[in-house]
């Protein structure tokens, strides 16, 4: 009988706890090992030009390089790296944004034991995979009118407490445009409320605190 090659994994997240616990995932299974890990995006990219791993799990959340950041830098480099990104958020702007820069799966934090081993097993042999939760906020929101560059500043001051005046201080815009880009926000978003519209945002990730 020939020896399965297996597959070989760099883990990146800045939680410790997260890569013990993902340590002892793949440590069960005789067909994967973990060759590295990384604490953050630089970390992530020196790793893999270490241990060209088969598959990258990627936190997406990180102080400094966030893991879509890191995804772009190690695909600009070796444009064949599979990377699943991990994360707490099951946003769909999240989502597409990681996808859009050539991650091949995500998956939420709160699934790694039941998904994580048959979402490394597919992308190791090239398929892309999304949670069910994942699948379904893509599929709700795929017809909504996205929000414009200009309205998701705007987003992301309401949600640093600014009022309409120090936004357009800030931005050296109108306090008319302001609230222009504030009443399109809550249209687009179905919010009723500048705080609703920073929860919305928040959700589906279009803003992170």
């Amino acid at each position: 009988m020939t020896e399965t090659k297996q597959i070989r994994i760099l883990a990146v997240d800045d939680h410790p706890v997260v890569r013990e616990g993902l340590a002892k995932i793949i440590a069960g299974e005789p067909d994967m090992v973990l060759v590295a890990e990384a604490a953050n995006g630089p970390e992530a990219i020196q790793q893999f030009r270490e241990h060209r791993p088969d598959v990258v799990l990627m936190d997406l959340q990180m102080k400094g390089m966030n893991g879509v950041d890191a995804t772009i830098a190690i695909r600009k480099e070796y444009p064949e790296a599979r990377v699943i990104v991990l994360t707490s958020y099951d946003g769909d702007v999240q989502a597409l944004r990681a996808l859009k820069v050539g991650a091949q799966a995500y998956l939420l934090k709160n699934l790694l034991h039941k998904e994580l081993l048959d979402m490394i097993r597919a992308v190791h042999v090239g398929k892309k995979s999304l949670s069910p939760e994942v699948s379904h906020q893509l599929a709700v929101h795929a017809t909504d009118d996205a929000l414009t560059p200009a309205e998701v500043v705007v987003l992301r001051l309401i949600a640093a407490g600014n009022a309409n005046k120090e936004i357009a201080a800030q931005l050296s815009i109108t306090e008319q445009t302001v609230k222009s880009r504030v009443k399109s926000i809550l249209s687009k978003l179905g919010a009723n409320s500048r705080t609703h519209a920073v929860t919305i945002g928040l959700k589906r990730g279009i803003i992170v605190l």
